[in-house]
């Protein structure tokens, strides 16, 4: 599940980050409204946690354009203020849950989860490429009759690749999708983990993940 944190307190934000991370979310953070559009203009998120009191550009007023723009995404409010008028507001504004500051943080995971299985109502839980096939729920995958486990990354990156199944995915976007945006590691890192997934779903022929030479990766299924 992939979050974006709206959050103009800095420390507030990291400390949120670091709650979701810990619980295996990847999470993006930024601090104001206009950075909160762009964010999620660019990149499709499971879930937003957005502060109302944000500098320039409130979160009401967030919400409001990403409803205008058709955007989806499970929204839950955060906010100093817990008059009930205010809560009213958000939610006549679109939003789907709001949690008052201060907060525990136990409460906030629960909620975002919450957000999470309502987003992925319409998401297909049952992924299948050619003899493959990835249960979104269990994180088990499946190929010649063998079932195998995946850690969590892993199963973020076979996901990712299952539902792009047959388009080319560049190694950026992999990184901005499995990890985080501001991932500072060693590029690497996505050749490790195609590595790790070809052991264990391309021990059978015919191989599903090819590499296109300085691109990136497809997932795809062997020509007829």
């Amino acid at each position: 599940m992939r979050v974006l944190v709206v959050e103009d307190e800095k420390k507030t934000a990291s400390f949120i980050r670091k709650a979701l991370q810990a619980e295996g979310f990847a999470v993006d953070v930024c601090h104001r409204g206009d950075e909160a559009l762009t964010f999620a203009g660019a990149t499709a998120f499971d879930g937003i946690i957005l502060d109302i009191m944000l500098p320039e550009r409130d979160g009401l007023s967030v919400l409001r354009q990403l409803r205008d723009q058709q955007n989806r995404t499970p929204v839950l409010l955060l906010s100093a203020r817990g008059a009930v008028n205010e809560r009213v507001e958000g939610l006549n504004a679109g939003a789907d849950d709001y949690l008052p500051k201060p907060f525990v943080i136990a409460e906030l995971v629960a909620r975002v989860r919450a957000l999470g299985r309502r987003g992925n109502e319409s998401k297909s839980t049952l992924l299948r490429v050619a003899d493959l096939t990835l249960d979104a729920i269990s994180h088990r995958a499946q190929r010649g009759g063998k079932t195998f486990g995946l850690t969590a990354r892993e199963f973020r990156l076979l996901e990712f690749l299952m539902r792009s199944a047959g388009r080319i995915c560049g190694r950026m976007s992999i990184i901005e999708k499995v990890w985080d945006y501001d991932f500072e590691g060693d590029a690497n890192i996505v050749e490790t983990y195609i590595s790790y997934l070809r052991k264990k779903i391309d021990r059978f022929d015919p191989p599903l993940v090819h590499t296109i030479r300085r691109v990136g990766y497809s997932l795809r299924e062997p020509p007829t």
